[in-house]
């Protein structure tokens, strides 16, 4: 099949990674992919002008890295920042939007394009975004590809769409592993540095005074892909690793005794899965894929959302565990993701995207 990818402008999340985790194994595959996408729009003098005013720097648009730099795949990168225009998808049998701004891009393209899929990583109803334009891509006659059950759910609940494919993310064994382990010589717990509001980084950091109060030599670890900024300043003593290298962040996983996450909302939470593949106990909040994974004293512990002290005592739920507890705890959390694996993921993705194509083929 020829495919094409419609992405918003370019940057090392989550949603990126899985697009080019799929345009890599489709293209393996013998599919032809091609991506197309906006650079970032230009920051306006005025915002570059308060972001020096307020210590943080001369903020720069210039391309940063992504998940696509390295990438034997076409990518077609527009002149400037607009909407994708027919003139700058080629003729396909399928067209993907990844994101709510470029579901409008293809529902508008024309039928030479592909039959029209939405690949929903996540429901991009946030406060920073047009809500009511968001919602409303989801009522587009597009056939929909979910990564969790719980979107699969909302699809039919709220946007009354049954139709809605199920094909779950994964992990890569031959990159996030870890051999048996017990705990750590200093209680040590990890987590994602984001700043956007919906990851709940506050609540993650205000939860640790009260855990190093139980563990005064507690270790903190953690990486981002931008450095610790104003909004969320970190300890001095907070490990921070900045945009490690893909194949060190299994290093990371495995050097915690439990990984901290405490999103409010989550379209999937590839991280979880990735700790749990390095066989550390997570402790999450109910959104996304922990809630479908995360079983409370089996594998990690499960908290509701914005409950700091339930993060804190999730956390010390595992720091307080036996060596042969944790074990048993741990090798559970392996084995929660052990039959996981993007050729599988694959198998439904390019059956879903051919199912599209044909009922697209009969209108």
């Amino acid at each position: 099949m020829h495919i094409t990818f419609v992405l918003p402008p370019l940057d090392m999340s989550g949603g990126i990674l899985v697009v080019a985790i799929y345009a890599k194994l489709l293209t393996d595959h013998g599919h032809h992919v091609t991506l197309v996408s906006p650079p970032h729009k230009v920051i306006p003098l005025w915002r570059k002008t308060r972001a020096l005013l307020k210590g943080d720097g001369w903020p720069s648009r210039a391309r940063g890295a992504s998940h696509l730099d390295g990438l034997a795949v076409t990518h077609r990168v527009l002149d400037r920042f607009r909407p994708v225009l027919d003139k700058d998808v080629p003729d396909a049998d399928v067209v993907i939007a990844t994101w709510w701004e470029t579901a409008e891009w293809v529902n508008a393209l024309n039928g030479r394009k592909g039959a029209k899929v939405y690949f929903v990583q996540g429901h991009e109803v946030y406060d920073y975004l047009p809500i009511d334009r968001s919602k409303a891509t989801y009522r587009m006659p597009l056939h929909k590809i979910v990564v969790a059950r719980w979107i699969q759910d909302l699809m039919r609940s709220e946007y009354d769409d049954a139709s809605a494919d199920l094909v779950p993310n994964s992990v890569d064994h031959s990159q996030f592993f870890a051999p048996r382990r017990g705990k750590q010589p200093r209680p040590t717990v990890g987590f994602l540095y984001h700043e956007a509001a919906f990851k709940g980084l506050d609540v993650v950091i205000a939860a640790l005074p009260s855990l190093r109060a139980n563990y005064p030599d507690l270790r903190v670890i953690c990486f981002g892909s931008v450095p610790p900024g104003h909004m969320y300043p970190l300890d001095r003593d907070i490990e921070f690793h900045l945009d490690p290298p893909q194949d060190q962040i299994r290093n990371l996983y495995a050097q915690c005794d439990a990984w901290l996450t405490a999103s409010r909302s989550e379209g999937f939470n590839l991280p979880a899965m990735e700790a749990m593949a390095c066989r550390t106990p997570v402790v999450a909040t109910k959104t996304g894929w922990p809630v479908e994974a995360v079983v409370t004293g089996w594998n990690g512990v499960l908290i509701d959302v914005d409950d700091v002290d339930g993060l804190a005592r999730g956390a010390r739920w595992v720091l307080d565990l036996d060596e042969d507890q944790w074990g048993n705890v741990s090798e559970h959390a392996h084995q929660t993701v052990a039959e996981s694996s993007w050729e599988k993921s694959l198998s439904l993705f390019e059956r879903s995207l051919m199912n599209a194509r044909n009922a697209n083929s009969k209108t």
